[in-house]
């Protein structure tokens, strides 16, 4: 028995090989059910899995569910699934809202003040501080690397005297509520490998990303929706460049399904296929659910694969939120003061202003995790006409969010996140005029900002030369990024894993990653 058992045994995370499966289904077809010697022994060690998980899990389980019902069935009194020994330490933050702006805002019109550059005007950028650095395609060519200085103004805000944009006239009213980091970077060159990093980890796709990772760990704090949501918002500017996106960057990856992000559209139905379709009512639908169901459980008991409850789970959620989306897209109760704090975009369906309103409803109805991806931010050409209308979108919205979230007390342990993948280089890509100029891609340095969750407002950090082009203190890599994002979590990056294919796989991967400690409180 020595090598059935071998074949059939369940990893830690209660996986089975594909050699299991496909030694049952071989079998199933030769043999009559029930009838091959290892059927027993299969059905056996899939119950004992299921004991093990359940002895494991099981005093979190009945303390949440006796809290939910302490707590009168609210969202965010029920916590189910998570990993047993997590959080690694008492976290900060229950949940994340991250704005992800596509295409890689530029840091030098935006937090990263270099007055100097005006005397640089049209004059090369030097080989010194160049330093042979790899460039793209879209540049390579170019005989010259003419210095395109900011064309708008910049001031100092807050106790910190933080340099904040004109762009951003909302933003720099927060900067005493907001860390800006002004010394990230990354290896990543071009936009899909550098947002697949920024989210996964990894610069290929395939791997789970941070949304899947801390649903994975820490389970769902609400019954009827996802514990992981994405937002595609809008955005207006008819010469803005985009890039493509796809679902690809909220899979979970080698995690099981049930941890990717669900995708809220903004028009016709929220979730495409939850609905029933036209003269099925809901007692059928119940029906049909019941009995599909129950022949999942009995696929379960032969092969013990784990996705197959996964499954019988994402089927009844979709169930629950039959009634659970409706409620929360309908933002008809809001009351006008939340409309006048996001902007007047805040009425268009699928504005970021609305996804940013749509993100604080989901929050407070217990998503753990809420992406937002806003597109345009590619500004290779037309750069002070395209960047005005890019930050116009999102500063007042940003703004209302954080504001929203605090005076709901939901900002102690709402941790906010408004991110590029990279940076922009401060010479000009194409034509240089006084008025107009574009830029490349730079990975060298670039900023960001978070609040909210136990990070300190007022905090700038980093710096980097006269020419935005390197980090001449506190640098801040992406791994580092998100070894701080799951330090308010609670969670030890080092010590959070997933066994796949022979290895300990991690969000921040196998090189050196450390919290940053300086905007934590």
């Amino acid at each position: 028995m020595s090598g059935p058992r071998q074949i059939l045994q369940p990893d830690d995370e209660g996986h089975y090989a594909r050699a299991a499966h496909e030694l049952d289904q071989v079998s199933h077809r030769r043999l009559a059910p029930g009838r091959h010697p290892i059927d027993g022994l299969a059905r056996n060690m899939a119950m004992q899995e299921t004991r093990r998980r359940f002895f494991a899990r099981g005093a979190q389980g009945i303390g949440g569910l006796a809290l939910a019902s302490l707590l009168g069935g609210h969202a965010e009194a029920v916590q189910t699934g998570g990993l047993a020994g997590l959080p690694h330490f008492p976290p900060k933050a229950k949940r994340c809202i991250y704005l992800h702006l596509m295409g890689a805002p530029p840091q030098m019109e935006t937090f990263d003040y270099k007055p100097a550059m005006k005397d640089w005007y049209d004059k090369d950028l030097p080989d010194s501080i160049r330093q042979g650095q790899r460039l793209t395609t879209m540049t390579s060519g170019q005989t010259r690397f003419p210095i395109a200085p900011s064309v708008f103004q910049f001031a100092q805000y807050g106790k910190s005297g933080a340099w904040v944009s004109e762009l951003l006239p909302y933003t720099a009213r927060m900067v005493d509520q907001i860390a800006i980091i002004r010394s990230m970077h990354t290896e990543a060159i071009n936009h899909e490998p550098a947002i697949t990093f920024f989210q996964t980890g990894f610069m290929i796709a395939g791997r789970p990303c941070i949304g899947s990772w801390l649903s994975y760990g820490l389970g769902s704090m609400n019954e009827d929706l996802p514990a992981f949501v994405v937002l595609q918002a809008k955005h207006y500017h008819p010469k803005a460049n985009v890039q493509a996106i796809s679902a690809r960057l909220w899979s979970a990856g080698f995690l099981s399904g049930q941890y990717s992000g669900v995708s809220l559209r903004a028009t016709a139905d929220p979730v495409l296929f939850i609905n029933n379709p036209d003269g099925v009512a809901p007692t059928v639908r119940r029906t049909m659910l019941d009995g599909l169901s129950a022949m999942n459980e009995l696929t379960y008991r032969r092969l013990g694969d784990p996705e197959t409850k996964t499954r019988i789970a994402q089927y009844e959620m979709a169930f629950r939120m039959q009634t659970s989306v409706p409620e929360l897209t309908d933002t008809s109760q809001e009351p006008a003061a939340t409309w006048e704090a996001y902007g007047p975009d805040s009425r268009k369906p699928g504005s970021f202003a609305q996804s940013c309103l749509m993100a604080r409803r989901l929050a407070e109805r217990g998503v753990r995790f809420i992406q937002v991806y806003h597109r345009g931010w590619d500004v290779h050409s037309n750069l002070p006409e395209v960047l005005a209308s890019q930050c116009k979108e999102i500063d007042q919205p940003c703004f209302a969010l954080v504001q929203d979230l605090k005076q709901r007390g939901m900002l102690d342990d709402t941790l906010v996140i408004v991110a590029g993948e990279f940076g922009r280089t401060i010479y000009s890509q194409g034509k240089l005029t006084p008025t107009d100029y574009g830029r490349d891609h730079h990975p060298r340095c670039f900023s960001l900002w978070m609040a909210g969750a136990g990070i300190q407002g007022g905090v700038v950090h980093g710096e980097t030369d006269e020419f935005s082009y390197n980090i001449t203190r506190d640098p801040v890599h992406v791994r580092d990024f998100q070894a701080t994002i799951l330090h308010q979590f609670g969670i030890d990056h080092e010590k959070f894993t997933y066994k796949y294919q022979g290895l300990d796989m991690k969000l921040t991967g196998v090189e050196k990653a450390e919290v940053v400690k300086a905007i934590v409180a």
